[in-house]
């Protein structure tokens, strides 16, 4: 696949060739990312019941590291010669996924959709440092580093949502409103 933003110049040792398409992968790690962060603040203002706290304070944390982690790939693109694109615009005209569609509901309502969330950055992640594995060792660590965070965010989730069989709550949902449906109340109407 050809780049569509061939930098002028990159790294030593790779061509532009490919480090257009390493900064063509991050972009949509970066939007990613950011999408992230700020679905993970929706959820944080929008968390009700009896496990408020505990989730609400749970999820500061990664706030602040993807925050990081966007960053971190921000300054890659950079790096590589390439322009980050961090405007909302761009993240809303690049991305390849919906909105998160959940809005005020219980804890653990939002962890199932929130489950999916992750379920979805961490598989396009993968993807990516399969790619990039092949040209720039590098920037595969920087993923796999983020990887790491990203699954332990994600099990920190699942960890509301497994039963003591070890079965996820929102295991048959396809969508993050079927999530919140199957693990708790979604505070919208059910349609």
């Amino acid at each position: 696949m050809a780049s569509s933003t061939a930098p002028n110049y990159t790294i030593p040792g790779i061509s532009t060739s490919d480090g257009g398409r390493i900064i063509d992968l991050l972009r949509t790690r970066l939007h990613a990312l950011n999408d992230l962060s700020l679905t993970l603040k929706h959820i944080h203002w929008n968390v009700v019941g009896p496990h408020f706290i505990a989730v609400h304070e749970m999820l500061d944390p990664q706030v602040d590291s993807v925050r990081g982690m966007a960053d971190d790939t921000a300054e890659r693109v950079s790096a590589l010669g390439g322009v980050p694109h961090g405007t909302p615009g761009a993240l809303v005209a690049e991305r390849t996924w919906d909105d998160y569609s959940v809005g005020r509901a219980d804890a653990i309502a939002h962890l199932g959709a929130l489950d999916l969330v992750y379920t979805g950055i961490i598989e396009e992640h993968r993807a990516a440092v399969t790619e990039i594995g092949k040209i720039d060792p590098v920037t595969e660590d920087l993923l796999i580093g983020q990887l790491r965070s990203l699954e332990q965010f994600q099990w920190f989730v699942r960890a509301h949502l497994e039963s003591s069989g070890g079965t996820l709550a929102n295991a048959d949902a396809r969508t993050e409103r079927q999530a919140a449906q199957l693990t708790g109340r979604s505070g919208e109407k059910r349609q």
